[in-house]
């Protein structure tokens, strides 16, 4: 298989804090991985880094075999191939609907108004959001805001979708609708890296999950290795704490 994303020896520090060590990890095109993990063990910080929101202390990570931190790399290029979507949305406040999908397109891939107006209303439609084309973006609920980010991602024609945590700042009754629409994408081959608390939609997703642990990838697998028959000691108290709140509802 192809690998699209390859890291080695990733390392990154906050100060006197080590937050990624040593990890070491690739992503086969249009494989959904997921990332799983407490608070804190590096998972977002592993993701922003891929996409250049934080810059490694070590290591490196490369795109089709291009290493993205050599100087020769054009950030931009990379960066509109490999998207990033945020647990807060991250939408222009000052753009409707149908503008926040389009600016990326007219901006950065240079295309026509006309045909980026097509485009977007294409990828709206695809997340069930057409009707909203020309809503103010500030008055949708948090579920809305988030399909519209996704869409707009879509609209830039990417290589790789990341996802930070997409459900995390949605109420409860959203969480189902952006799941739908990312079940959908991984149907139809995208490439998705995901760090998600969303364990049964890891399971039902993921060609892989990966166990992340105070900055060390722990354990990956397959969904039934990881969820069925999982080999660390921290992945299975990390997981019997989801087990344990399941059966509470």
């Amino acid at each position: 298989m192809e690998h699209i994303i390859d890291i080695e020896h990733l390392q990154k520090h906050f100060g006197d804090l080590q937050v990624l060590h040593d990890v070491d990890f690739n992503v086969e095109k249009g494989e959904v991985v997921t990332i799983i993990g407490s608070s804190g063990s590096g998972k977002s910080t592993l993701l922003r880094c891929i996409n250049l929101l934080e810059i490694p202390d070590g290591g490196e990570i490369k795109y089709k075999k291009q290493n993205i931190l050599d100087s020769s790399m054009d950030k931009g290029d990379y960066r509109s191939k490999v998207l990033m979507v945020f647990q807060s949305f991250n939408l222009f406040n000052n753009l409707n609907v149908i503008e926040n999908c389009m600016i990326g397109q007219t901006k950065v891939l240079k295309r026509s108004k006309d045909e980026a107006k097509k485009i977007a209303m294409e990828r709206l439609k695809q997340v069930g959001m057409e009707a909203f084309a020309n809503s103010d973006s500030t008055r949708l609920s948090g579920g809305q805001k988030q399909r519209v980010a996704i869409a707009r991602a879509l609209c830039m024609d990417p290589e790789v979708l990341l996802f930070d945590e997409p459900t995390s700042a949605l109420d409860p009754e959203m969480v189902g609708d952006v799941l739908e629409v990312m079940q959908q994408l991984a149907k139809q081959g995208l490439t998705m890296v995901i760090v998600t608390h969303e364990m049964q939609f890891a399971k039902e997703v993921s060609d892989r999950v990966i166990f992340m642990d105070r900055g060390v990838i722990a354990e990956q697998g397959t969904p039934e290795q990881i969820f069925n028959d999982p080999q660390q000691e921290r992945t299975k108290q990390f997981l019997s704490r989801f087990a344990s709140h399941e059966n509470e509802a």
